[in-house]
């Protein structure tokens, strides 16, 4: 239970951070979306372990999808030059993998609160596919977006008994 708190006052710490200084460079943008997958991924992989006493293969999928979530994590942060051309497509990655994640928590349905974050999450990943759309040179956003998320998830850590 304290873990979750911890992860929560993190959580909205790096949200606020993301929000309030927005980044110089897309070099800066793809570091900070970078950890922001990684921080998405390690958060579902655990809450896939969570969720292991399920029948479903739910648990399953959203470990698998954490791992790959950490994966582009790492990707973002390290190998920069190597994944130049995925600049501009930050947006669809970040949006495809808010979605899964909210569909994921919309599924599991652990409580009302995870519901209803997850329902924003999933909309937050909508959000960002159609910035994507508008935007595709401007991946900066991704930042305020990730912040906005992180608050949510962050909150919810907050609130959840």
């Amino acid at each position: 239970m304290e873990s979750e708190k911890l992860a929560g006052i993190f959580s909205i710490v790096l949200g606020l951070i993301f929000i309030l200084f927005p980044m110089f460079s897309s070099t800066l943008v793809s570091v900070i979306v970078g950890l922001s997958l990684l921080f998405f991924g390690i958060t579902m992989t655990f809450f896939g372990f969570n969720m292991r006493n399920s029948i479903s293969k739910l648990p399953l999928i959203t470990i698998i999808i954490g791992i790959i979530t950490i994966i582009l994590g790492f990707a973002f942060i390290f190998y920069l030059d190597a994944i130049s051309f995925l600049v501009g497509f930050q947006f669809y990655i970040v949006g495809f993998i808010m979605i899964v994640f909210g569909i994921t928590g919309l599924i599991s349905k652990v409580n009302r609160i995870s519901s209803f974050t997850s329902i924003l999450v999933l909309l937050m990943g909508i959000v960002s596919i159609a910035l994507a759309v508008f935007a595709l040179n401007q991946p900066i956003y991704i930042a305020i977006i990730i912040g906005i998320v992180l608050i949510i998830e962050g909150a919810s850590f907050l609130l959840s008994d």
